[in-house]
């Protein structure tokens, strides 16, 4: 056996796969970086949504606290029978009692503006409540939640 035949082939050999070894490891990078891209891409979307969840939560919270500081008004105008030559008088502004429970993060306001009408002879005082619900977040941070209802009754 001549050993120059041996010697072609491993020059062949050689020779047919040094052009093509560059190409995998482009094609291998390629795929790592767009992986890496879609997975940042997905971390940052379930981040967004968690964040959105939360803050639809505190929104809905604080418009059943500012509800509470409406009807809190309300009770206070409506509960005590008028005497025959008056209607109640309006509590003015007034910050309630730290709420219960979910709330309890929240401070509510309740402002009240009265006027006095005469209809068809009859005199009738109307009731005009704002009530406002704030949690405890300072006012411009991601977490800060603030709700204001209105609310007009007359007597």
């Amino acid at each position: 056996m001549c050993p120059e035949p041996q010697r072609k082939r491993q020059i062949q050999r050689t020779g047919g796969t040094s052009a093509q070894q560059g190409f995998s490891i482009v094609s291998a990078i390629f795929l790592l970086v767009v992986m890496a891209s879609l997975g940042a891409f997905m971390l940052t979307f379930s981040t967004v949504q968690h964040t959105t969840s939360a803050q639809d939560v505190e929104g809905a919270r604080a418009y059943q606290a500012a509800r509470t500081g409406i009807e809190w008004g309300l009770y206070q105008v409506l509960q005590v029978p008028p005497p025959p030559a008056a209607a109640p008088a309006c509590p003015g502004t007034a910050t309630l009692p730290v709420l219960g429970g979910a709330l309890g993060s929240f401070s509510v306001e309740v402002a009240c503006i009265q006027s006095d009408h005469l209809e068809a002879g009859a005199p009738v005082r109307v009731y005009q409540f704002t009530s406002t619900a704030k949690n405890g977040a300072a006012a411009g941070s991601p977490q800060y939640v603030e709700r204001q209802l209105q609310a007009t009754v007359s007597r």
